[in-house]
């Protein structure tokens, strides 16, 4: 009975572990560094996120957590849709169209997010 019950919650937080990605998924020898338009921002666990146009099409741009944003210097409603901003990021191995933010200037301000 309580293998069991071991089984069931193990299995119950496989999404969650499944959901965040490790950083090794993405490319560290191939830095970007880009002036954008922030089209969406999501400030929610585990990461805050940004939606950005490069290549032509939306990108995806991981962030570091809420906690580590707030203590640098960035607490949410810093970032808004429409504000321009500089990052500098690693993309995602297999081409989705998603970023690793290393930094971001913002209004004159550069965060370092790791």
């Amino acid at each position: 009975m309580i293998r069991m019950l071991l089984l069931l919650l193990a299995l119950a937080g496989a999404p969650l572990a499944q959901a965040h990605h490790g950083w090794s998924a993405y490319d560290s020898q191939r830095v970007l560094t880009l002036e954008t338009e922030i089209r969406a921002v999501r400030y929610r666990n585990p990461h805050a996120e940004l939606t950005i146009e490069h290549e032509g099409r939306a990108w995806r741009v991981i962030l570091a957590p809420l906690s580590r944003l707030h203590s640098r210097g960035l607490p949410e409603g810093d970032l808004r849709p429409g504000q321009t901003v500089t990052l500098v990021a690693y993309p995602r191995k297999d081409g989705t169209a998603e970023l690793r933010a290393e930094r971001i200037t913002v209004d004159g301000r550069t965060i370092e997010l790791r």
